[in-house]
């Protein structure tokens, strides 16, 4: 299980890269500033989680809990919902519409699992 951690980490470390260099080279000729720091605030968390979900991986391999694989699992899907929903977002403001601003509601959802993430490794080494 570590293994496929550590290989979904690497690739959603790929990805926030891919999406960086498009919000720097892609983005800036057609969107607002602040519209690009709703998409970049989205890479960073995105990279910042990516990397926590290769730690997850390897703090696995010596340490087996089912918190600790509770995190990844927490990592990745508040990357879908915080980083997704920003990247969303953009996309929204993009196309000039308003029918699904509500998808900013979704965002904390993802910060949530974020924090209950960390929370989750904590508490996975606290008493060892």
């Amino acid at each position: 299980m570590h293994k496929k951690y550590i290989a979904i980490g690497a690739m959603l470390a790929g990805i926030a890269v891919i999406l960086g260099a498009f919000a720097a080279h892609g983005l800036k000729k057609i969107l607002t500033v602040q519209d690009i720091a709703v998409f970049e605030t989205g890479v960073r968390y995105q990279m910042y989680h990516a990397f926590a979900i290769i730690i997850v991986g390897i703090l696995y391999k010596e340490n087996y809990s089912k918190k600790l694989l509770l995190a990844g699992k927490l990592f990745m899907l508040g990357i879908v919902l915080f980083s997704g929903s920003l990247y969303l977002l953009t996309a929204i403001k993009y196309l000039q519409t308003d029918s699904f601003l509500w998808i900013g509601a979704i965002t904390p959802l993802g910060g949530v699992c974020f924090i209950a993430a960390w929370l989750l490794v904590c508490i996975s080494f606290w008493k060892r």
